[in-house]
């Protein structure tokens, strides 16, 4: 065979691969569906103070960073529930929602970026909002939270 025929193939299997690596990530839409679902059940649980959500969203090794500048991870987060593990039945002081959900996900790993409102169920308060990341990692098939970004967006009148 002609060295000059077979650089052709060559070449063409070299795109092919490199096309492949840079190409965007694919992600299914029933792990969107999933990962959506997930986030919507942890914060109706942290509505009411549920510490069986909190153990189901986050990972063993979490870093959580908070809208304050602290660091922490899963065992203080666990230790700051004042329930003792279970949902709060008076009703909520703050409901917690998301907006504006953006997945993006990389084989088994997913970054979650969305707007958090805390919308206050009594008093004067106000509607606090904050812009959250977290990282996702599926595990033996469950996906974990093992960071999280909090970033308070300023109230504005």
């Amino acid at each position: 065979m002609n060295s000059f025929a077979a650089a052709p193939r060559a070449f063409f299997l070299i795109f092919t691969l490199l096309a492949m690596a840079w190409s965007p990530p694919v992600r299914s839409a029933s792990d969107t569906e999933a990962l959506t679902q997930m986030l919507n059940e942890f914060l109706a649980g942290a509505s009411v103070n549920d510490a069986a959500a909190h153990d189901r969203f986050w990972a063993e090794d979490l870093v959580y960073t908070s809208s304050s500048g602290l660091r922490f991870g899963k065992v203080q987060i666990m230790e700051g529930l004042d329930d003792g593990g279970e949902p709060s039945e008076d009703q909520p002081s703050v409901v917690y929602t998301a907006e504006n959900i953006l997945i993006r996900q990389y084989a088994d790993t997913a970054v979650v970026a969305f707007r958090l409102l805390g919308t206050p169920q009594q008093g004067d308060a106000k509607l606090k909002q904050y812009f959250n990341t977290g990282t996702f990692v599926r595990r033996n098939g469950e996906w974990r939270v093992v960071a999280w970004q909090a970033t308070i967006i300023p109230e504005t009148e």
